[in-house]
């Protein structure tokens, strides 16, 4: 059993009291060096994982495609067209349902640029992975949970809401630049 205060107990068993499986009342449980919330009786352990997401990054004439958040968080604020992987779909379907629902275009999928921890959104821990995507189709409008769709300078964009999205822009403007594009 982890050692831990009632405080640091509080946080650490958060929003979870009861044993899904038996309803007996969790407790702080020691799991390979890691306190989570655990079944004294069943042996159940609530791993909290991060939440992943998906999107794209799209450039036309070297300016990168940005959305303009509709809703909160960060309402008003821009980002690379991404959003939460269903629980049925692949990363590369995710990051195109994305592009289409926010955006109004079709793409595909050109390759990986990375993968990303992001802790700045209140949601969820979130693990970003982000793909190079090239449209084939489709009419842009934003749509979905975008105010407002728009390109920008790739070396010239709004500060963006999420630092993932940076890194992940960063990444793909120093991997285009070594003229692999």
């Amino acid at each position: 059993m982890h050692d831990a205060s009632l405080s640091d107990s509080a946080e650490i068993l958060g929003q979870f009291r009861f044993c899904p499986r038996c309803a007996t009342p969790l407790a702080v449980t020691n799991e390979n060096g890691h306190p989570r919330p655990g079944c004294p009786s069943c042996g159940f352990i609530h791993y909290r994982n991060p939440t992943p997401a998906v999107g794209g990054i799209v450039l036309k004439e070297r300016k990168v495609l940005l959305v303009r958040r509709k809703y909160e968080p960060k309402a008003g604020e821009w980002s690379l067209p991404a959003g939460f992987m269903e629980y049925d779909e692949s990363p590369e379907a995710c990051a195109l349902r994305e592009l289409q629902e926010e955006t109004g275009l079709v793409g595909v999928i050109k390759h990986l640029v990375g993968v990303y921890p992001a802790g700045d959104d209140p949601r969820a821990r979130v693990v970003l992975i982000m793909y190079h995507v090239e449209t084939i189709g489709g009419t842009e409008i934003p749509g979905d949970d975008a105010a407002e769709i728009g390109y920008f300078p790739i070396d010239n964009y709004p500060k963006l809401a999420w630092s993932s999205h940076f890194r992940a822009l960063r990444d793909f403007v120093a991997w285009s630049r070594g003229g692999a594009e």
